[in-house]
């Protein structure tokens, strides 16, 4: 061991030796289900463009959970740490990129570039999925490996003078030592269930709204069936003439014996909207968004728009900001012993009636001192934390 790896270990108090972890790894992303193939394994990208990209439920829940983590008042602390956490990184921004990483991945990757000085200057999200753990021969991430293409990078966990490079995040996943579980998973069979219903409509919708009925040809007894050009000249006028949305309501003439056979909807058909409704509700329920800030029809949870974005708040979008902010002050730590990155919860308009009941139970406490009082509420010396 050289001189300055006995100093580190001496600083961080790491007299003994830790626990090994797993060194091979399965991808959380590539399993699939034992149940004869009826189910293609997870692909993260395939899954974010089914999800984000295309299924407008799944959609807006990250981007409220994701824009609701950006735009969270943070409370005074060092200006040069605030500045690199608040600020554009390649047009991102820092916090709102990291919630939407975690939510959809599970792993969030912050890479730190530091000036001539040794200083960091920039805070970076790098890809989840572009980003592996390297680990070292007790199993504990020795390095983090970037690939792009052709092109590999690795980046170390720290430089050759015990400075961090990387700071990883990632969400609980109670099966794996190096990767987080991500929400998207989850919610991908209701994704799939609710553009399957999608598509289900736009073909009702392009058959006239309604599902197609039966030409019955009653030519007699003895009279024989169509012939196959018959068959396929009647199929060819059916399609370009009575078929699609333009063609809703546009009367049949029939020859040669033919009639009319309209069929109806059945029960499963007319279910097919609750279906959907109820998919839509299992996206949401994976984000962590009340259903009724999607506007969800049929969920009476919450008595108001108030009262469901209160429990967004208190239930996903704090926890979530203090998992990402907490990760920063440690990775930033070396840098900034002080550091305290926290919400400013009186500056949140859907939590205000809690600060004002807490702040008015608290100033009516008659057994309580001043200074107990300011601890109470999280007011430093000299103003709030």
């Amino acid at each position: 061991m050289s001189f300055i790896d006995t100093l580190r270990t001496a600083f961080k108090g790491g007299g003994g030796e830790r626990v090994p972890l797993a060194r091979t790894f399965q991808s959380p992303w590539g399993w699939s289900f034992e149940n004869g193939g009826a189910r293609a394994p997870f692909e993260y990208r395939t899954a974010v463009r089914h999800a984000f990209l295309d299924n407008p439920v799944a959609q807006r829940a990250v981007r409220i959970v994701a824009e609701g983590v950006g735009s969270a008042p943070l409370n005074d602390a060092d200006p040069q740490a605030l500045s690199l956490v608040r600020a554009t990184s390649a047009g991102q921004s820092l916090l709102e990129t990291l919630a939407a990483h975690l939510l959809l991945h599970g792993n969030g990757f912050v890479q730190i570039a530091r000036d001539g000085a040794g200083k960091p200057v920039e805070l970076f999200a790098l890809r989840p999925e572009r980003v592996s753990v390297v680990p070292g021969d007790d199993g504990w991430p020795r390095a983090y490996r970037y690939k792009l293409g052709d092109r590999t990078l690795e980046i170390p966990v720290e430089d050759e003078d015990g400075w961090p490079c990387l700071i990883h995040l990632k969400a609980f996943h109670p099966v794996d030592d190096h990767y987080g579980a991500g929400c998207l998973s989850a919610a991908e069979q209701a994704v799939g269930i609710h553009n399957a219903a999608a598509g289900w409509n736009r073909a009702l919708l392009e058959n006239a709204a309604r599902p197609s009925g039966a030409l019955v040809y009653d030519g007699g007894a003895d009279a024989a069936g169509l012939t196959t050009d018959q068959f396929d000249r009647l199929k060819a006028e059916l399609s370009q003439a009575y078929q699609g949305g333009a063609n809703a309501g546009r009367p049949m003439l029939l020859e040669g014996g033919l009639k009319w056979q309209s069929l109806s909807l059945s029960p499963a058909d007319m279910d097919f909207a609750e279906l959907k409704a109820a998919a839509a509700r299992d996206i949401a329920l994976a984000f962590g968004v009340p259903p009724m800030l999607l506007g969800l029809p049929g969920d009476n949870t919450y008595a108001n728009y108030r009262e469901a974005n209160r429990a967004l708040w208190r239930l996903t979008l704090l926890p979530l900001a203090t998992k990402i902010l907490s990760g920063l002050e440690e990775g930033l730590g070396p840098w900034f012993p002080d550091l305290d990155l926290t919400i400013d919860l009186d500056r949140i308009p859907a939590l205000s009636e809690d600060r004002e009941r807490l702040w008015k139970q608290v100033s009516e406490a008659d057994f309580l001192e001043p200074e107990e009082k300011r601890a109470m509420l999280g007011i430093k010396e000299g103003g709030l934390k």
